[in-house]
C-alpha cells in the first residue's frame, strides 16, 4: 500500500464512506487531472463520469480558468464581505443576474449548495415573519427531493439513507409524493396521466396555504433522489399553484444548473418565475466552493428598514464572496461565452441519448431516463414486475468497484447507475464511456430475467 494512502487511512474521515470498507479497498490516489480524466500515481486513468460529484463542468486544469485564478491571487485571496465588497463579486453578482430569470435581482453570497437552500428557507421564512404573516412557517417538498445535508436542507429533502439517522433534529416540513413515472405513487401510466401527481400538491396548498411559506424543487431532476427525469408540465404547474396560493417557490438548480440540462438553467424549461434560486456545483467549474441565493426585489425590501425594527437578515459565512471563488466563477462564465458551450452539447446530447437507449434491450434494466448530459439506468430484479434488486447486495458499490477496473468513476445510487458527463466530453470519449458501462453492468448478472448477482 502507498505510504500517502497508509497517511489518509491514519488520519482522514471520508464522506458518504463506510470507512471499514477503506481497508479492504483503499481509496485512491490521485496526482493530477485534465479534461475528463483522473490519473493517480501508478499512471491508471478515470473517466470522471460524475463530474467529481456533479460540479466540474468544462473539464480538469482549464487553462484560462487557471489563468483567472492566478490573476486574482495576486490582488487579494479573502476579506470579509460584512461592510466591505470587491469587484469578482460585483461582476459575479451582475452576471449571473443577468443569465437568471428576469423577475431575479438580487444574490447572496454563501459557500456551497447546502447553505444556498439554508439562505433560502431562512430568508422566506423571515420575509413573512417581517410583513406579518407569522403563521406561514412551514415548507413543502418532494419525498424524493434532495437539497443538502445541513439541517434545514435535510428537513425539506426525502428521508432516506443520507438522512434517516438525523431525523429527530429536523424541522417539520409537509412531504408530497415525488412525480417519479417509472414508479407512478398513482399507478398511472404517463401518456395519459394529465400530470395527476400534481394533485397532493394542489390539495395540500388547499388545506393549509396560510400556514405554508413556501415549496422547494429540484427542476426538471430529482438527482440524488434517484436521477429521476419528470415532465416539464409538473414544474410548470407547481409554479402556477405556488403563484395562485401565495407562497414561495424555491428553485433547487445547484445540481442541474451551468448547462447539465442543455439550458443553462433547468427551469428555463417552462416558463416560471422562482422566488429563490439556489446555485453551487457547477458554479465554479468545480474549482472552488462557492453558493449563491437569488431573489427578488420584493423580497430584500422586506428587509430594508430601521436597525430598530429587527427585520436585519442575520446570516452569513466567513469565506463568503471568497474573491478567489468568485474569480473562478466569472471565468467559468467567459468559457461558456468562447467556446460556445451550449451551443455545442446540442450536438452531443442527442447522440448520449440515442445510445443509453440501447441499453433499454438488457433484461435487468427497468427503466432508462435522462435530460442534457445527465443518463440513469434503474436496474431490476424483474422487469415486469420493476422488483427493486435488494439493498444487501451492495449492487452499487459493485458497480463502484468493477467501473474502477474499467477506468470510470461510477457511484451509482442504489441500484441506479448514473452518468454525469463534464459538458466537454467528445464523441469518442462518450462512445468509450458508454461501451465501458456496458461491460461492467454486464459482468456483474449471470442468466437472463431472474438473476443473480456475482459475488
Amino acid at each position: 500500500m502507498n505510504n500517502w494512502v497508509k497517511k489518509d487511512l491514519k488520519y482522514i474521515w471520508h464522506p458518504y464512506t463506510q470507512m471499514k470498507d477503506c481497508l479492504k479497498a483503499p481509496p485512491i490516489l490521485i496526482e493530477k487531472a485534465k479534461g475528463i480524466k483522473l490519473f493517480d500515481t501508478k499512471g491508471n486513468f478515470y473517466y470522471d463520469t460524475i463530474s467529481s460529484w456533479w460540479c466540474n463542468v468544462h473539464g480538469h486544469n482549464h487553462s484560462q480558468i487557471n489563468a483567472g485564478i492566478k490573476k486574482q491571487l495576486a490582488l487579494i485571496e479573502h476579506i470579509l464581505f460584512a461592510g466591505f465588497t470587491h469587484k469578482p463579486a460585483i461582476c459575479l453578482a451582475q452576471e449571473i443576474i443577468s443569465l437568471a430569470p428576469h423577475n431575479l435581482s438580487k444574490v447572496f453570497f454563501s459557500d456551497n449548495g447546502s447553505t444556498s437552500v439554508e439562505a433560502a428557507l431562512k430568508m422566506s421564512f423571515q420575509y413573512w415573519q417581517n410583513i406579518g404573516y407569522k403563521e406561514k412557517r412551514k415548507f413543502i417538498s418532494l419525498d424524493m427531493g434532495y437539497h443538502g445535508d445541513t439541517i434545514g436542507a435535510m428537513s425539506v429533502s426525502g428521508i432516506g439513507l443520507f438522512n434517516k439517522v438525523f431525523s429527530e433534529l429536523m424541522f417539520e416540513s409537509f412531504k408530497i409524493c415525488s412525480p417519479y413515472c417509472y414508479r407512478c405513487p398513482r399507478q398511472k401510466m404517463r401518456s395519459s396521466c394529465s400530470i395527476d401527481c400534481i394533485k397532493a400538491l394542489e390539495q395540500l396548498l388547499e388545506k393549509k396555504s396560510l400556514q405554508i411559506a413556501g415549496i422547494i424543487l429540484e427542476p426538471m431532476i430529482l438527482a440524488a433522489g434517484g436521477m429521476i427525469v419528470y415532465p416539464k408540465e409538473y414544474l410548470l404547474k407547481a409554479g402556477e399553484l405556488a403563484k395562485k396560493f401565495d407562497v414561495h417557490l424555491i428553485i433547487d438548480e445547484v445540481a442541474t444548473g451551468f448547462g447539465r440540462t442543455g439550458k443553462m438553467f433547468a427551469s428555463e424549461f417552462v416558463d416560471i418565475k422562482p422566488d429563490f434560486l439556489c446555485l453551487s456545483k457547477g458554479l465554479t467549474a468545480g474549482y472552488l466552493p462557492l453558493g449563491l441565493t437569488l431573489t427578488t426585489d420584493k423580497i430584500y425590501d422586506a428587509f430594508c428598514a430601521d436597525y430598530e425594527e429587527g427585520k436585519t437578515f442575520y446570516h452569513g459565512h466567513t469565506y463568503t464572496a471568497n474573491p478567489i471563488a468568485c474569480a473562478a466563477a466569472l471565468e467559468s462564465l467567459k468559457v461558456f461565452k468562447k467556446e460556445k458551450t451550449l451551443e455545442k452539447i446540442k450536438e452531443i446530447i442527442p447522440l448520449f441519448h440515442s445510445r443509453l437507449e440501447e441499453f433499454r434491450q438488457l433484461d435487468f434494466v427497468g427503466d432508462l431516463r435522462y435530460i442534457g448530459l445527465i443518463g440513469a439506468l434503474e436496474l431490476v430484479e424483474d422487469k415486469v414486475t420493476k422488483e427493486r434488486i435488494a439493498s444487501s447486495r451492495r449492487l452499487g458499490y459493485e458497480v463502484y468497484k468493477q467501473g474502477l477496473k474499467k477506468n470510470i468513476v461510477l457511484r451509482p445510487l442504489g441500484d441506479i447507475i448514473y452518468l454525469f458527463l463534464p459538458l466537454c466530453i467528445k464523441k469518442k470519449e462518450l462512445f468509450d464511456i458508454l461501451d465501458r458501462v456496458r461491460v461492467v453492468i454486464k459482468s456483474l448478472f449471470r442468466g437472463i430475467g431472474k438473476y443473480k448477482v456475482l459475488s
